[in-house]
């Protein structure tokens, strides 16, 4: 009888997240979608930092170390961490450490694992977190790189500390040995993680792509209450409405961008809308008041259940990364543009997976990181075109494309195949 209940009884899964619901960090919405997804096979536990994307940590969350909750199923344990702001290096390190070492501190507070499973962020921490969960719990270890670094910290030029640089390759090629699995999310992905161990003993990997929930995100029309609400409290009734809608930071280009949008600083009939926050919000905040244009704005992160209305405000949205990008990361936040049904205007590096994406099912419109002279004519083009047949018909065929093959349903069951079959 004892025997049949063990084998009755759900295996154990423990999942470091860093940032969890109802943080706004797109990777802490795709874990809460993946965990509640899981539940019918798992039984799962989150170890987390306490509400903090923007940087401010509530009340609430200021009197203990960790705090045991639980959501729709899913048991969390969060840890304080101290407060800090997105453009001080020094106060986001100090928050990343306290995440780490608390982290390890809580994995001897939630029993046996079968399964112990990281992503890639924080940066490096995140996947010898899961690798010391592993020892620890003496459990099968999944790393999920939903970034590649040192590749993309290198791509920007954040660090040029060669020392800093092979040492951070050094832990995360570390963490990838010993891991049972890695997912990673794009197909240009698989070859940065073979090019990595040149070809040679490359740990066991799959690619699942991440996505949106399809049922939650959809089309809707320009007139409708909520979005109408949206474009009148912004000032964007009766514009052509771009719109970037996402982190505001480093990896996107966007302080060239906006070199490229100053040339439309006349255009009373078009805006150009940011929505999100980051490091660099207050550099390209300060770009636009130096040189008067009118017709960009900013606004902020807009709640999960907000997000339909925000991104059916938008006629085009953009979809960048910086060059160096490619295998390195992919931008989940086309999953979004494309369950909205709205086309793409693109600036991404040939082979990377969001352009695979887009070019095969022509969804928008897509050059290369740096092709400035491109984006200007796309964005005379979209202007030209406004709202036109071919427009909508972009959308349309980017909607039918995520709806027949990048749902929440179909990559969380891969998922759950993949981590069983450790």
């Amino acid at each position: 009888m004892v025997d049949m209940m063990k084998k009755n009884e759900k295996k154990k899964l423990l999942i470091y997240a860093h940032y969890y619901t109802p943080d706004v960090a797109s990777t802490g919405q795709i874990l809460k979608e993946l965990a509640e997804g899981m539940l019918h096979e798992f039984d799962i536990t989150i170890i987390c930092v306490v509400p903090s994307y923007t940087g401010k940590v509530a009340d609430e969350y200021k009197t203990k170390m960790f705090y045991k909750e639980e959501i729709n199923g899913v048991k969390i344990v969060r840890i304080r961490v101290p407060e800090f702001s997105k453009s001080n290096k020094i106060s986001r390190i100090k928050n990343i450490l306290a995440y780490f070492l608390g982290a390890m501190i809580a994995t001897f507070k939630v029993g046996e694992m079968d399964y112990v499973y990281s992503i890639s962020q924080p940066p490096i921490l995140g996947g010898l977190i899961g690798v010391w969960g592993k020892w620890m719990k003496n459990a099968k270890y999944i790393y999920n790189i939903q970034d590649f670094n040192p590749e993309q910290t290198m791509a920007v030029g954040y660090s040029k500390s060669t020392l800093i640089l092979k040492s951070m390759l050094w832990f995360d090629k570390f963490s990838c040995k010993r891991s049972d699995k890695v997912i990673v999310v794009g197909r240009d992905m698989v070859e940065t993680l073979e090019n990595r161990f040149k070809g040679k003993k490359v740990p066991k990997n799959i690619f699942i792509n991440n996505w949106i929930d399809e049922k939650e995100i959809y089309p809707l029309q320009l007139d409708e209450e909520k979005v109408f609400a949206f474009k009148k409290k912004y000032g964007l009734e009766n514009k052509f409405i771009i719109m970037y809608s996402g982190n505001l930071g480093l990896y996107y280009d966007l302080e060239n961008l906006m070199k490229v949008i100053k040339k439309f600083k006349d255009r009373d009939d078009v805006a150009f809308a940011f929505v999100g926050e980051g490091s660099i919000r207050n550099q390209l905040v300060l770009y636009k008041d130096n040189h008067n244009l009118k017709n960009v704005i900013f606004i902020p992160y807009q709640d999960k259940a907000e997000l339909i209305y925000s991104l059916n405000a938008g006629d085009v949205h953009w979809c960048i990364n910086a060059k160096g990008i490619k295998g390195v990361s992919v931008p989940s936040k086309l999953y979004g543009i494309m369950a909205a049904g709205k086309p793409v205007l693109g600036m991404l590096e040939e082979g990377s997976e969001a352009r695979l994406i887009i070019e095969g099912t022509n969804c928008g419109l897509v050059c290369e990181p740096g092709d400035y002279e491109s984006i200007e004519s796309y964005i005379n083009w979209f202007i030209e075109n406004a709202r036109s047949h071919e427009q909508i018909d972009m959308g349309t065929r980017g909607r039918d494309y995520l709806v027949k093959n990048l749902t929440k349903d179909v990559s969380v069951m891969k998922y759950t195949e993949e981590i069983k079959s450790c």
